[in-house]
């Protein structure tokens, strides 16, 4: 038995925390794990669950207007922010329980309370000392606000879950995931919604037809995009605010959304005290086996700035305990790994887009299609879903899928399955569509569009 009180301690208890809690203790590890929050960390209680739930709530709006042209005639629908806000608080709360349980289950003891490091081997939880063999960082991230005058006025996607009620008009500042699926969601409940991005485009590092369908897309179902336009003061305006743009614009609001990034939540933990590396932004710097600067201190997430999704955290946390504690030496493979924004409609993309597949070298055949989504030929709404292969022509391999559409993360899913397993384009193309589908255009394009 060692004289460490515990094998391995984790310090965060989200979704990557989780994973390598539970597999460690199932391979006989004595794991503690440390949250000074609610178990499940961002993605159960403030990203990707919560968000979802909204998303599904926005879109009952336009699916009410939709009916009409398949024969329903259905009242003007109300939306109360309140019972949505109350229902959804439930059901993290339900979450919050089951994670509870599955680490108790698995035999790991969980400290409440905040951590910092003492030594490569010594926690510290709220005046409580534990020794350990081996620590995970696993802290995941934080917002970032613009330090602009009357930044403090400001909310950030923290505080959106819990607003007290809805806001009838709203600024958002930003331009990733986060900026763009609250565009949608706030818009879908009914707000009047204003996006302001500092760019050209938003969703910088998505395939260009991509960006562009969105931003069309979003423009007519009645959302500002104000781009290259940077927010430079808050202010009160009797009892709402004022937004005063780079252009010398005062937008009246409700509220002020700042959703301009987030940051590697390791500040306050002792890292750079017991030697941890960290990189400018705050990040922990690992090797491949997802090891830190100091030996036997491991890190994983969005705390290490790598890629900030749950699936990858969660996959961390998996080769963290296979290498470990299994015997199985693990590592990452952070190729192909799809991923979609949740706005409206959605985003689903796989691979290399155009532009990093012409960057890399590659001589690029582009195939791409955009259409009416079958839906909407009764209902009248004037949307389009663009889909798009990036193939490589001296291999014909598939080198990117994307898509903009009504399910494109759930479509996109099945793609990266075929990009991890090499597909290619012929292959695309001897594969049976499933009809009538949208999904059975990515297997049908079969004339290349001209450059």
């Amino acid at each position: 038995m060692s004289d460490y009180d515990f094998d391995f301690f984790v310090i965060g208890a989200g979704s990557g925390g989780v994973r390598a809690s539970r597999m460690s203790a199932g391979y006989g590890a004595r794991v503690a794990v440390a949250e000074a929050s609610d178990l499940g960390g961002t993605c159960v209680n403030l990203g990707c669950v919560p968000k979802k739930l909204m998303v599904y709530a926005s879109s009952f709006s336009a699916a009410a207007t939709d009916a009409a042209g398949f024969g329903w005639t259905v009242p003007t629908p109300t939306f109360d922010w309140a019972t949505l806000i109350a229902n959804k608080d439930r059901e993290i709360e339900r979450l919050n329980g089951i994670y509870r349980g599955l680490l108790e289950g698995s035999g790991v003891c969980i400290v409440e309370g905040r951590a910092r490091l003492l030594d490569r081997n010594t926690v510290e939880v709220d005046g409580n000392t534990f020794t350990t063999e081996r620590i995970l960082i696993a802290t995941g991230g934080r917002p970032f606000k613009s330090e602009i005058p009357g930044h403090d006025l400001s909310i950030t996607s923290d505080q959106i879950f819990h607003l007290e009620r809805q806001p009838e008009r709203i600024v958002i500042a930003g331009g990733g995931y986060i900026a763009v699926e609250f565009a949608g969601i706030m818009n879908g409940i009914g707000s009047e919604v204003t996006l302001i991005y500092r760019g050209p485009l938003f969703l910088r590092g998505f395939d260009d037809d991509a960006r562009t369908t969105l931003a069309e897309e979003m423009q007519k179902r009645g959302i500002t995009l104000l781009f290259d336009t940077l927010i430079e003061e808050i202010g009160r305006a009797g009892d709402r605010l004022s937004a005063v743009t780079s252009h010398d614009d005062v937008i009246e609001t409700d509220e002020v959304l700042s959703a301009m990034g987030r940051l590697p939540n390791t500040a306050g933990l002792g890292l750079e005290e017991v030697g941890v590396q960290l990189t400018d932004r705050g990040a922990v710097v690992v090797n491949e086996d997802l090891e830190s600067s100091v030996p036997g201190i491991f890190a994983i997430g969005d705390c290490i700035d790598r890629v900030a999704l749950t699936p990858v955290a969660l996959a961390e946390g998996m080769a963290i305990a296979e290498t470990l504690f299994n015997d199985n030496p693990t590592v990452v493979d952070y190729t192909n790994i799809p991923s979609a924004v949740f706005s409206q409609p959605s985003i689903g993309t796989v691979g290399f887009t155009e532009a990093e597949a012409r960057a890399k070298g590659y001589e690029v055949e582009i195939y791409r299609s955009t259409f009416r989504p079958m839906v909407h030929t009764l209902s009248g709404r004037d949307e389009r879903t663009m889909m798009k292969l990036v193939v490589d022509r001296k291999t014909d391999k598939v080198l990117g899928v994307h898509m903009v559409g009504p399910e494109a993360g759930e479509i996109i899913q099945g793609m990266a399955v075929a990009l991890k397993a090499g597909a290619t384009k012929a292959t695309f193309n001897s594969t049976i569509g499933i009809h009538p589908t949208a999904a059975e255009e990515f297997v049908t394009m079969r004339t290349p569009v001209d450059e």
